[in-house]
This record gives structure tokens, C-alpha cells and sequence, in this order.
């Protein structure tokens, strides 16, 4: 039984500052005053089942989720090596094949990316679950980390799959010139799209709305960011288009990671891209933390 007050000394009930309830043993438990947190700092447990619930659910589909993403983005080499790379044509020095592959497996990452975090909320609004998200002990920046880490481990499980798989490929070579390139250029990519992903999936109230981010700007900046050509070969004003798309950098970046050589520019450009891309990645997530903590489009 919690024993809520005492007597003062004029006979009437007082308050008391803490609530102490008895259990069966015979023992008591204190609990802390109304409106004082439990949970300070961050929330590990509850981020952590976050994160493992949305890892767990695109591993249930795994064929869909990462698999098939990887065949696919294995097609894409067969079709345009076979179309564009006949007689030996070498680009950036390498074989059209060597030259390809890097920008196909990052492309697959981000794509897979923004897939995964534009569904995690928009699947709530659809199926009214997303009171499940909303309710428990968790704070704006921590379910937008959970979801964020999700999407970017799906992305790098592609990747790897996507790697190996063209690793096998017969004339293709993935040989690493520059580690940090590889592994900062996958991850800011991964993260920009995971990041518009969850914008995306705060703003859409049906699926639609989704699949239209997809096929008119996701798709359309992925396959014109200079994956399949050097924007060397276009004419200056489609330069100064492709140097304004950040998917460019991205992709040129990780190229560079394998090749050593890129259209960016000298290393010197390299790491100026990937500055600016971690200086994007920065705002667009400022961005997303305000819509979410603000609930536009969740709670009301």
C-alpha cells in the first residue's frame, strides 16, 4: 500500500516528497518524485532495441532488402560492360569495368540506405503503429540515431555483398589505393540518404509519396552523378550541373578510394568533397532533428 501523506502538527494531511509501495516480501520501493526522470543522459537500452528492431526487420526480408539489391546492381555491370566497354576502353586509366564497379556499389548503398530509413516511420503512419515509436522513453536525437544506424548497416551490407560479388566478376579489379576514401565516402553517402530517407519519411502520408522521392530525384541524381562516365566528356554547363549534385561527390570520391584517380581533382579537391559532404550531412541532420522534435507530421 504507497503511503501518500502524514499529519502536521494542526491535524491536517501533508504531502510527502517520495512514494513508498510494500511488495509481497514485505520490503519496500522507493520511487522517484512525479516529473523527475528515471532515465538520464542517453537512453542505451531503449536505443539499442531501437536499432536492433530495425535491423531485424529488413534481416526477416534479407533477400528482398539486400540480396536482390545486389543482383540487380550486378546487372547494371554485365549490361553496361557489355554495352559500353567492348575493345578494351580504358577510363581513368583502368578498364571500363574497373572504372564502373566503385560507383555501382556505392550507388547500392545509398539507394539501399534511403530505403530503409524512409520506411521506418511512414510504415507506422500506414499501419497506425507508429505509437509505438512515439510513446516509449525516447528522446528526438535517439530515435533519429537508431533509425539512422539501421539504414546505414543495411547500406554497408550491401555494399560488402556488392563488392564481393564484382570482386568475382571476371575483369573487374577492386584493388584499394586510399582506405579513409573508401570508408568516409561509403559512410557520408550512406548517411545523406538515410538522412533525406527519414526526412522523406516524415513528410509522406502514403506510399506514393514515397516512391515519387524515389523516381524523381533519388534515381535521377544517382544515375546522372557521373557512375558511368567522367564529366570531363560533357559540355561545361552539364559540368557545372554535375558538380552541383552531391551524389557526384560521393560516388567520384569512393571511386577514388580504388582507383587513386577521380574527377573531382587532385587530393587536394578529394578532401575538400569530403568535408563538404560531412558539412551536408551536418545540416540535413539539423534539419530532420527539428521536424522530429518538433512532431510535424507524427503527432498531430
Amino acid at each position: 500500500m504507497a503511503d501518500t501523506a502524514s499529519a502536521n502538527p494542526n491535524g491536517n494531511a501533508a504531502p510527502v516528497t517520495e512514494n513508498i509501495t510494500h511488495d509481497k516480501a514485505g520490503g519496500s520501493t522507493r520511487f522517484a518524485q512525479r516529473g523527475v526522470p528515471v532515465i538520464t543522459g542517453i537512453n542505451r537500452v531503449g536505443l539499442y532495441s531501437l536499432y536492433m528492431k530495425e535491423v531485424r526487420r529488413f534481416l526477416k526480408v534479407q533477400t528482398q532488402t539486400i540480396w536482390a539489391p545486389a543482383f540487380t546492381t550486378l546487372l547494371f555491370l554485365v549490361i553496361f560492360t557489355v554495352a559500353l566497354g567492348r575493345g578494351g576502353r580504358e577510363v581513368l586509366g583502368v578498364p571500363f569495368a574497373s572504372f564502373v564497379a566503385p560507383g555501382l556499389i556505392v550507388m547500392g548503398m545509398m539507394q539501399n540506405a534511403f530505403a530503409n530509413s524512409s520506411f521506418s516511420l511512414l510504415s507506422g503512419k500506414m499501419q497506425g503503429t507508429i505509437i509505438d515509436l512515439l510513446m516509449p522513453p525516447l528522446s528526438p536525437g535517439e530515435l533519429m540515431t537508431g533509425i539512422l544506424a539501421a539504414a546505414i548497416t543495411r547500406a554497408v551490407a550491401v555494399g560488402c555483398t556488392v563488392a564481393l560479388a564484382m570482386a568475382l566478376w571476371p575483369g573487374v579489379s577492386l584493388g584499394i589505393a586510399h582506405v579513409w576514401a573508401v570508408v568516409w565516402f561509403g559512410l557520408m553517402g550512406a548517411l545523406m540518404l538515410a538522412v533525406l530517407g527519414l526526412a522523406t519519411s516524415v513528410w509522406a502520408e502514403k506510399f506514393d509519396h514515397n516512391a515519387a522521392i524515389t523516381n524523381f530525384v533519388i534515381a535521377p541524381l544517382s544515375l546522372l552523378s557521373g557512375t558511368f562516365y567522367v564529366i570531363e566528356n560533357l559540355d561545361p554547363a552539364f559540368q557545372w550541373v554535375s558538380r552541383a549534385n552531391p551524389f557526384f561527390y560521393v560516388i567520384s570520391g569512393f571511386r577514388y578510394g580504388f582507383l587513386g584517380e577521380s574527377d573531382i581533382g587532385d587530393a587536394a579537391a578529394v578532401w575538400g568533397a569530403a568535408g563538404g559532404l560531412l558539412a551536408l550531412n551536418l545540416v540535413l541532420a539539423v534539419g530532420v532533428y527539428a521536424l522530429l522534435r518538433s512532431g510535424w507530421k507524427l503527432k498531430s
